[in-house]
């Protein structure tokens, strides 16, 4: 399998995004990471793709996911991510054996899923994007050292989905998300 990460980012940061609640995007927005309601106990997921978090919150429109945040992260703390996770389903390609997989993700704090990509519809294509669970003391860097800034984009998201329900969409509304190389 041949799996591409997409994102948008520059030379310091890359992009990922997550859906929430109103008091934990609250708590984010004004204090520039995640507050006291957010759960640093759980493991939580971040996305580079921007349709893929559209599908999975419904486009703002799921309940506890109505709020979009698109988190500006380091992009060493990502590479970071990436480069030690394991993958969340065994593959052949990967590990010599499911034990030996078994073994790595009861003991990783980085989990890696390969899912298809969506359209605006939510209908799945061909490529693969990437989605990742921190939990731990990743997830306490993530919080405290790797997000250098949270921005709400939940009404872009709400005009999205209305400019597709209007049948007026164009690709233009969309972020630009290029090939990221770790």
């Amino acid at each position: 399998m041949n799996n591409k990460i997409f994102a948008m980012y520059d030379e310091k940061s890359i992009r990922v995004y997550q859906a929430y609640n109103n008091t934990i995007a609250n708590e984010a927005i004004e204090n520039g990471t995640f507050g006291k309601s957010f759960k640093m106990e759980r493991m939580t997921w971040i996305k580079p793709s921007f349709l893929w978090m559209m599908y999975r919150s419904g486009w703002a429109a799921k309940e506890g996911q109505n709020r979009i945040l698109a988190i500006d992260m380091k992009r060493s703390g990502f590479d970071f991510i990436v480069k030690n996770a394991v993958l969340s389903s065994f593959s052949r390609d990967v590990y010599e054996t499911k034990e030996i997989w078994k073994d790595a993700l009861n003991k990783t704090e980085i989990r890696c899923q390969w899912d298809p990509e969506r359209d605006i519809y939510g209908n799945p294509q061909i490529e693969r994007t990437i989605q990742l669970g921190i939990k731990g003391k990743v997830v306490e860097k993530y919080v405290n050292d790797w997000i250098l800034n949270i921005t709400d984009v939940t009404q872009m998201v709400i005009d999205i989905r209305t400019a597709i329900k209007e049948n007026r969409f164009a690709d233009s509304m969309l972020p630009v998300e290029l090939e990221y190389y770790l």
